[in-house]
Order: structure tokens, then C-alpha cells, then sequence
């Protein structure tokens, strides 16, 4: 399930509390975090837009963009703020946890984008599969966990000890990042590369820590106090050691020019400016008005900082040796890959929104990136380090970590807690941070599986009518036993969802199946009924055999073709495609004997 950054859902009832305890991911838990490469260097040279590209300049000229160091006054950034947000008109079915309390916050923001009907009750303009989702994951639309928007240094070139807050942050990242992937090859990899470019930057004299996270997301960020993320999907779809590098220059980038810093302090100013509408007009919906306005405007800023973290990374890259036209190949690899994705709406958790959210690779992005290149060597010069690079990633997991469940197909799996379902036809499953989410291709229908805790004295049906949803119809409680386990089930109706409810206790603990339509049927119904039904126990050989899909690097024979070499990986949808994308290959474009490619095996 989508996390939006609150530590802790609303306290209500006994049963809210027992959601208070669900955990961290139903399917997932956090991991220690492994000691991380820490790299400093010498004396340092302030950062001036007179050492951008001229590109980069010009592009941020034309955008009217100021300096980092400056505050833009017509700037105005958002962030999410239960208090300006959150205080909308409540809808009818509506839970006292946190996944359904977002309804409010999500309805604020429709309501900008529907600003002329902005009086209509926020609730009716919930009525795509995204926005459904965002009820079941509970976030709003730009309520998504970022890890920017965090406590900033006073001072830059003052980075030593993490502070609390910035420790604690670390911790609320692991959790929504599925903790650490340790892997001593790719960790020493990476580290070396961040010590060639810290010491090719604007600012050697700055620490930094690098975390690899245990996500298939493709994503890297960092953090103002010098701490930098790179998730395994991203490592993954990298084709050498210059694309990885022209990844963490571009973060590094952000931390020189004190991005996030900047960001910070437009949050703040947003929240600011929520409340005050909504206190001097007594209208939590002109305050959601003005917050959401906030965030556009904070969106238009961020484009103009990474403009700017794109010429200052491509230069760092460059002066440490390695290609700098990488910048160039990654982002088309991060649009392809993009392409790939099935088109469900989920995309609320953290883990799974890839680079491309905060980083578009626009025509316009990828034109300006590659003059930035130019100005500083020719293609084909500067090192790309191929061999070295496919060597440290050989064996990588790729795609879902299975200890903490995945999916295959319609079917998820999760070996470590030793259930498997199987979700309707048409469904596709995202396993999230909290819950296991899944919506039907039309948009129409959509599921959540999450966990809590209900006390053994509690019947299941007492749980399902204790109040954490409104507008059930307790008519429709009935008990009863899904292969063997005790469970419940009901019906609560709004006036554009129906939703079908189970709770079925399964060891310790209780698991919620919740399943919506727009148009009820006795067909529908009947489906979502089928998927809890397929809910069971994985016997112990289906355990041991649940291994993740790993990548392997195979050296091209005469006669191989992508189309050949494709139909070896285990993944059966869209499986050239893939392979290209993952290799960097065009299509139609011929192998080279000897050469090195990526393969997804089991």
C-alpha cells in the first residue's frame, strides 16, 4: 500500500488501533540497514551558473528560472498537509484509518482539477481507476512519499553527523524502499564511481553516503545531507558504468546547487498558505484549492532544478572520465522502459514510482542533455567501463524480491508468510509497500489485500460492522470459511462503488480483501467471491521452488539473434521488448558476436 509519509493513522476505535498495527508491507518488513560507502575529498569551488552549459543556461533562461541559491517569489511549492487538505467534506463510506481518510485529501485535489465544479460534493469527481485506487492506497494525487522533502542543513558545506530527523527519514525511506540490497560487488561499484566524481565535482570537500535500495522501481534520489539512493531496478536497467555515473552526478548535482533545500522551504510555504485559506475563508476546500495550486507550481520549479542538476552532472561526469552522451542513453532507456509498464493506475507506492516521475525524459530534456554533452567531448569518447559493470550486476535479483512476496500473472505469492491468491480475470496486481492492489483493465473494478490485527475474541463479522467503514449493510454480514480459515464477508454501497468486504484470519493475523465496482453484478460479485475462495496455504515444495528472477550476463554466439536470446528469458509478456530495453538495443538492430548482454532467468 501507497504510503504518504504519516507515521500513524488516526486513533479512533479498537479497530482502527488494530489497523495502526498492520504491517509495514502485507507484504513487506524492513531490513537492517548495511554500512554504507561514505566518500570525501579535498578543498571545493562554489558552484556558479557561469559554469553550466550554455544550454542548460539558456533553457533555464527561457523558463525565467533563478538561481538555487535564490528564492523564485513567484515560486509557490507544495506538499501534503493534513490540515489544509484533509479537513474536506467527508464522504459517506469512509474509514477511520488511514487508507480510507484520504478520500478527503484526494477530493481536494480533484477539486483543482475540476475547479469550476469545486462546490460539487469532492467525492462524486472520484471516478477513474486512479482515482479509485488512491482511495485504497490512500494517498492523494501528489501525495506520494518524497523523500526530498525532508529537514535541510543550514549550511551546505556542513554535512558531518546525520541529524535525528534526517536518521529518521533514512529509516522512513528504507521502509518505503523495501530496505537494503546488499550486494558486495554492485556496493563496491558504486562506491568507486562516487569517489571518481566527488572528486570531479564543484564541491569535493562534501560527504556522501550511498544506500542501494532493495526496489525494482527505477529510481535514484538524494537528500540534502549528502545521502544518496539508488534502487537495484534502476542498477538493473543501466547498460554500463557511465550511465550509472551520470545518475549520481545528477543527484549529486541536486545536493550541490541545495535543491532540496529549496524544496523544503516551499513545502512549508505551501502548508502556510493552505491553512490561511482555509482559516480566513472558513473553507477547507479553498485551502485544497490553494495547496494543490501550490504543487503545480512546485512542479514547474522542480523542472527548472533538474534542467540545472542535469548541466552541472553532465559535467561532472565528464570531467571524471567517464562518456557523458550516458546522461543521453539512459533517459531514452528510462522512456522505453517506462513503455513496458502495464497501464493499470497504480502508482501511488513509492517503490514504484520510477525515475521518470521526477525526472520526464522530454524531447526537450534529451535535446539539451545531449548539447550539454557536446560542449565538453565528441560522441565515442570518455569511458564506459561495459564489461566491468555487467560483471558486478551478474546475478542481480530483478523484479520483486520473493522473500517479501511478488506477483506472477493474475496470481501473487508470498513465500515467507506462506499464502498465495489468485486475483480476477482482467486484474492487474501491484504489491505495494502496505497492500496488495490490483485494478481491472477496464478501470471499472478494483481490489485491496491488506493485514491487521483483530483480537482472537473478536468474531470476524463483529469486526466487519464495528464502524472502520460506513454505510455497510449489516444485512449482508454473513460468516463463514475460505479453505478452512474463519472468515466474514459483507457489503457496503456508496453512490458510485460497491464493495464487496472479506476478513479472514489466516495464523495471527486478520486479512481484508476489499474489492470495488462501479457496476455491481451477480457476476462480479461472483468473481471477487472466486478470488477469495483461491486463497490458501503454499505447501512447502511451492515455497522452496518461489525463487526470484535474477539477471544473467551470456556472452553472444554466432547465429544468436534478440529474438532468439529473448525467448530464453523468463518473462512471458512482452519478452523482446524487454530484452531490448534492458540491453539497450533498437529494434531490428543485429547482435555482435562476443559481445555481453542481460538476461532475466530463474
Amino acid at each position: 500500500m501507497a504510503s504518504c509519509g504519516r507515521t500513524s493513522p488516526r486513533r479512533s476505535r479498537p479497530s482502527a488501533a488494530a489497523s495502526r498495527s498492520s504491517r509495514a508491507r502485507c507484504c513487506r518488513s524492513g531490513k537492517a540497514e548495511p554500512p554504507s560507502s561514505s566518500i570525501s575529498a579535498g578543498a571545493g569551488r562554489k558552484i556558479s551558473r557561469s559554469r553550466l552549459p550554455s544550454a542548460t543556461s539558456a533553457a533555464l533562461r527561457r523558463r525565467g528560472s533563478r538561481r538555487p541559491g535564490c528564492r523564485a517569489a513567484r515560486s509557490v511549492s507544495g506538499g501534503s498537509s493534513s490540515k489544509g487538505a484533509g479537513r474536506g467534506s467527508k464522504p459517506r463510506i469512509r474509514s477511520r484509518s488511514r487508507f480510507w481518510s484520504a478520500i478527503e485529501v484526494g477530493a481536494g485535489v480533484q477539486a483543482f482539477a475540476h475547479e469550476n465544479r469545486r462546490r460539487e460534493a469532492p467525492w462524486r469527481s472520484v471516478a477513474g481507476s486512479l482515482a479509485l485506487l488512491l482511495v485504497l492506497a490512500g494517498c492523494a494525487a501528489s501525495g506520494r512519499f518524497d523523500p526530498q522533502a525532508v529537514a535541510v542543513l543550514p549550511e551546505p558545506a556542513k554535512q558531518a553527523e546525520a541529524s535525528p530527523a534526517a536518521q529518521r527519514e533514512h529509516q522512513r525511506i528504507l521502509a518505503a524502499y523495501g530496505g537494503t540490497y546488499q550486494d558486495a560487488r554492485v556496493e563496491a561499484l558504486i562506491a568507486k564511481t562516487v569517489e571518481r566524481l566527488v572528486a570531479a565535482s564543484e564541491r569535493p570537500d562534501l560527504h556522501y553516503s550511498v544506500t542501494l535500495l532493495n526496489s525494482a522501481s527505477v529510481n535514484a534520489f538524494a537528500l540534502p545531507n549528502g545521502r544518496l539512493y539508488a534502487t537495484r531496478g534502476l542498477v538493473a536497467l543501466a547498460n554500463d558504468n557511465a550511465e550509472l555515473a551520470s545518475v549520481l552526478a545528477h543527484e549529486m548535482a541536486h545536493v550541490i546547487a541545495r535543491h532540496a533545500a529549496i524544496r523544503e522551504d516551499q513545502v512549508k510555504q505551501a502548508a502556510l498558505v493552505s491553512r490561511v485559506a482555509t482559516d480566513v475563508f472558513n473553507d477547507p476546500q479553498m485551502g485544497a484549492l490553494a495547496l494543490a495550486k501550490s504543487k503545480i507550481a512546485l512542479a514547474t520549479f522542480s523542472r527548472a532544478q533538474e534542467l540545472e542538476a542535469d548541466g552541472i552532472g553532465v559535467g561532472i561526469s565528464s570531467r571524471a572520465g567517464f562518456d557523458p552522451y550516458a546522461a543521453v542513453r539512459f533517459l531514452n532507456s528510462l522512456g522505453r522502459n517506462a513503455e513496458l509498464k502495464p497501464q493499470s493506475g497504480l502508482s501511488s507506492d513509492p517503490r514504484y514510482l520510477d525515475f521518470l516521475s521526477s525526472h520526464p525524459a522530454t524531447p526537450e530534456r534529451v535535446k539539451i542533455t545531449q548539447a550539454n554533452a557536446r560542449q565538453y567531448s565528441a560522441p565515442g569518447s570518455g569511458e564506459r567501463d561495459r564489461a566491468a559493470y555487467l560483471a558486478s550486476i551478474d546475478g542481480l535479483i530483478y523484479g520483486e524480491d520473493p522473500s517479501e512476496g511478488f506477483v506472477r500473472g493474475r496470481r501473487f505469492i508470498h513465500p515467507r508468510l506462506g499464502f498465495t491468491f489468485l486475483a480476477p480475470s482482467g486484474f492487474v496486481l501491484d504489491n505495494t509497500a502496505q497492500a496488495v492492489l490490483g485494478v481491472n483493465q477496464g478501470g471499472g473494478e478494483a481490489l485491496r489485500l491488506d493485514v491487521v490485527q483483530v483480537p482472537v475474541e473478536q468474531s470476524l463479522a463483529d469486526y466487519l460492522a464495528s464502524g472502520w467503514i460506513e454505510n455497510i449493510d449489516h444485512g449482508s454480514i454473513e460468516s463463514t470459511s475460505i479453505n478452512g480459515f474463519p472468515a466474514a464477508t459483507a457489503i457496503a454501497r456508496g453512490e458510485e462503488w460497491t464493495f464487496r468486504l472479506y476478513a479472514l484470519r489466516f495464523g495471527s493475523d486478520v486479512y481484508r480483501f476489499i474489492f470495488a465496482s462501479k457496476q455491481q453484478s451477480p457476476e462480479i460479485d461472483r468473481a471477487f467471491r472466486d478470488a477469495v475462495a483461491s486463497f490458501r496455504r503454499m505447501t512447502l515444495a511451492e515455497i522452496e521452488t518461489a525463487r526470484p528472477l535474477r539477471l544473467k550476463i551470456v556472452t553472444v554466439k554466432p547465429g544468436d539473434t534478440p529474438e532468439h536470446l529473448a525467448a530464453r528469458m523468463a518473462i512471458p509478456d512482452r519478452a523482446l521488448d524487454r530484452f531490448l530495453v534492458l540491453n539497450g538495443l533498437q529494434p531490428g538492430q543485429a547482435l555482435k558476436p562476443g559481445e555481453q548482454v542481460k538476461l532475466v532467468v530463474e
